[in-house]
């Protein structure tokens, strides 16, 4: 079964503008009481947007740079091959710096990067070409491998259950269904019905903004909760499965993501849920060897005191610590849902079975 269909291009949160030199985003900061979009041209444009989570969640940012290489490389049409390959080099390099955890951003400017490299005696507007087509092509890829995992995913969960999510890893954080809500999504395509609890997702409330939006627009039962309001869900029997996105999954099965997701792992751990990692392949590194080796970013901590404030919340001096990922210990987590299988313990033996 095949999920892409060609109009998928022109829809959700990340795109190649209308007038084929520009990309246009769906700004998830503003979100969810205002539907607004970006266009980003320059390589300040695509760093800030990614930066400040404009664009957010791993496959999306891939999809955004694989797009942001073809459009800056538009402006280099008229130069030699040489001086045109080392500016896009600098600007990939520059771009990869906004956001250091997910993979899936490197994945993408590595992708083009090759496209580059290996246009050397080509004309620089055979390898824009190129490049433009590299760019649909990841895009194409993510809306399939959303699918299967989707299907992959719906497969562990029965008519009625509940499940909790933590984050937001739906279309607006991939491309057509997203990973982690993506089960909740297709299954509503097919008529089953989930009861589905989604976190908040402190400081930048993720999931009160992005998950609860998308699944009550797709007409899913969602209810939202707090963070720490988690355990009594599930002590409560009112939980069957947790599903949860990844920005990066180490060759160990350890996985980084959104801050609190190894919490909500040891509670579901604690009430004997089944707790699964939705994650296309994209986001295996199998040069990372476990969760040590993953960097973790720390944004601004003000953003705890501030950010949905109209007047701080705590003293001017008051310190705060705000990282945006946390690792979840591989042998908290159940299975791992890809597109190209479930993969379950040994991780590290199983994760290299999907390479061949």
């Amino acid at each position: 079964m095949g999920f892409f269909k060609e109009e998928d291009l022109k829809k959700g949160s990340v795109r190649l503008g209308d007038d084929g030199c520009s990309v246009v985003i769906l700004d998830q900061t503003k979100l969810p009481m205002h539907q607004e979009y970006l266009t980003l041209r320059t390589k300040e444009e695509f760093y800030d947007a990614i930066k400040i989570l404009a664009v957010r969640g791993a496959p999306a940012i891939g999809i955004c740079a694989g797009y942001a290489m073809y459009v800056l490389s538009l402006s280099r049409r008229d130069l030699p091959y040489r001086e045109f390959a080392a500016g896009m080099k600098a600007d990939g390099e520059y771009i990869n710096s906004s956001r250091p955890t997910a993979v899936n951003l490197s994945w993408a400017i590595r992708r083009q990067s090759a496209v580059i490299d290996a246009g050397e005696g080509k004309t620089v507007p055979e390898v824009i070409e190129l490049l433009g087509k590299e760019a649909v092509a990841i895009h194409r890829e993510d809306i399939e491998m959303c699918g299967r995992i989707s299907e992959n995913g719906l497969s562990l969960v029965k008519p009625g259950d509940g499940i909790l999510t933590h984050c937001n890893a739906g279309p607006m954080a991939t491309s057509k269904y997203g990973t982690a809500i993506g089960p909740m999504l297709l299954g509503k395509e097919r008529g089953i019905e989930f009861k589905v609890f989604a976190d908040e997702t402190r400081p930048l409330l993720q999931g009160a903004r992005l998950t609860s939006y998308e699944l009550e627009r797709a007409g899913v039962d969602v209810t939202l909760i707090c963070d720490n309001m988690a355990s009594m869900v599930m002590k409560n029997g009112w939980v069957q499965a947790c599903f949860v996105g990844c920005d990066r999954i180490a060759a160990n099965g350890d996985t980084a993501n959104k801050i609190g997701t190894s919490g909500v792992a040891i509670l579901a751990k604690h009430y004997g849920i089944p707790f699964y990692t939705l994650g296309p392949t994209s986001t295996i590194d199998m040069n990372c060897p476990t969760g040590d080796d993953i960097k973790i970013e720390l944004r601004d901590p003000e953003e705890i005191k501030n950010l949905w404030y109209s007047e701080p919340m705590a003293l001017p001096e008051t310190k705060c610590f705000n990282p945006s990922f946390d690792v979840t210990d591989h042998s908290l987590i159940t299975a791992i849902v890809t597109d190209k299988g479930i993969v379950r313990p040994p991780f590290d033996v199983n994760l290299k079975k999907l390479f061949g």
